[in-house]
């Protein structure tokens, strides 16, 4: 019997898997915010292999901003470090959220071992002009 093509409608093929790369060495930014806890894993020129927030570990509204929730999301992305074959990576921490020591020490127990950390927060160089005072 003949294939029955069906008008407007595409045939869909499976996507095939990149094969699994090995990366040995790269970098984790972690931005931690006094809402939630954000965490990306790239290789070295910058290229997302993963990323996991608090709100993507399953947590919502004041637990999102735990340290707990922080250690769940850093722990999702250690593992899809270990499955590219990272075993170092270089830190950059982001925010003055709970998130950030917690982010650290997960890493650290999650077998990674941790080659630099840096602190990027942006501070302002005196900033834009302050309200005036408040009068009561």
């Amino acid at each position: 019997m003949a294939k029955k093509i069906i008008p407007n409608q595409k045939n869909i093929e499976a996507k095939k898997k990149a094969p699994p790369r090995n990366i040995s060495t790269g970098r984790v930014y972690v931005t931690a915010t006094f809402n939630n806890t954000l965490v990306t894993l790239t290789d070295n020129m910058g290229n997302t292999l993963a990323w996991s927030s608090s709100g993507a570990s399953g947590f919502k509204g004041a637990r999102k901003a735990t340290p707990f929730a922080a250690i769940t999301a850093v722990e999702t992305v250690a593992q899809k470090a270990k499955a590219v074959g990272m075993n170092s990576a270089e830190v950059f921490i982001k925010g003055p959220g709970p998130g950030r020591d917690a982010a650290i020490r997960a890493l650290r127990n999650a077998g990674l071992n941790i080659t630099m950390i840096a602190d990027v927060t942006p501070m302002p160089h005196n900033g834009p002009r302050a309200k005036k005072r408040r009068r009561v």
